[in-house]
């Protein structure tokens, strides 16, 4: 897998970047996004992480319920309606956008029913290189692909188990299985013509010294941007601290030398609706029915 270039200023869709909030900081404060609840299970289970169904938590894996794919081409009408500046149809969640068919589904929906909107997708990248054809054909520009290392003995701190084929992997097998597919699964995504930004996980004692080489390794695959963020002290890891404010700008000032950083992310839930600089969130008026609330996995 050779080098690419790590810059999306020349990429064939640069232009998409400008309007997209999650990955550029000035649209950030312009442009809206919805993020559509429709991944009910997910394929891999990371320490850090807990999913939930609930209105008040504001962090990631967590929504309101379930969309249906074509429950979610209705909602991205209607938050069209409510917020004319989203520019961005995107899917993180509560599970893994490619660890059931939903997301591509609908992903094929919005891109037939809103052409000119930004489809962006966020995976643990599992299976991101078996399904990356698709992913173009649905119609997907952007993703977002979190590697939290690329040494699968740190991973395997992190990442207690994942599912692949219908085989379960622990530990050290786990991550020997994750680690390569997250990498190939970037460098095809980036050589089919997608923008590719990494998302990682900051974990004090684990991976907070290693920012550097995973925004290395990632960039030499084609990734464009990375968006280091703060561990939530949660579920396995709920006895750790969160990164320091010092600890997470030197994380990115060692990552910054090999990628640009994002620094605006603000950690959003699955359902967030809205212009993400804004303090309004647009997701309680955008989901006034009651919602499916299954997961799978």
């Amino acid at each position: 897998m050779p080098g690419c270039s790590n810059s999306h200023e020349n990429h064939p869709f640069s232009h998409l970047v400008k309007t997209h909030p999650c990955f550029n900081g000035e649209a950030h404060f312009k442009y809206g996004r919805i993020h559509l609840p429709v991944s009910p299970a997910c394929n891999i289970q990371c320490q850090f992480c807990r999913r939930g169904f609930n209105k008040c938590e504001k962090r990631p894996g967590v929504s309101r319920g379930i969309l249906s794919p074509q429950e979610a081409v209705a909602t991205v009408q209607k938050a069209l309606e409510l917020c004319p500046d989203i520019t961005v149809a995107g899917i993180a969640g509560p599970g893994d956008t490619l660890a059931t068919d939903h997301a591509l589904e609908a992903f094929e929906l919005i891109h037939e029913r809103f052409p000119n909107l930004i489809n962006c997708l966020s995976t643990n990248g599992l299976l991101l290189e078996d399904k990356v054809g698709r992913i173009v054909e649905a119609g997907v520009k952007t993703i977002t692909v979190t590697v939290n290392a690329v040494d699968v003995n740190i991973i395997q701190q992190i990442c207690s188990h994942i599912i692949y084929k219908g085989r379960s992997m622990t530990g050290l097998e786990a991550a020997r299985r994750l680690l390569p597919a997250q990498l190939k699964g970037i460098y095809q995504a980036s050589k089919r013509g997608l923008i590719v930004k990494v998302n990682s996980v900051l974990i004090p004692g684990i991976n907070d010294h290693h920012m550097r080489e995973v925004a290395h390794v990632t960039s030499e695959l084609g990734a464009s941007l990375i968006n280091i963020i703060p561990l939530i002290p949660q579920n396995r890891m709920e006895h750790l601290r969160p990164p320091s404010c010092a600890e997470l700008n030197q994380a990115r000032e060692d990552a910054e030398k090999r990628l640009p950083v994002f620094r605006h992310c603000q950690q959003c839930r699955a359902d967030a609706c809205g212009i993400p600089g804004s303090p309004i969130d647009l997701a309680e008026v955008l989901y006034d029915s009651p919602m499916q609330t299954f997961s799978h996995g």
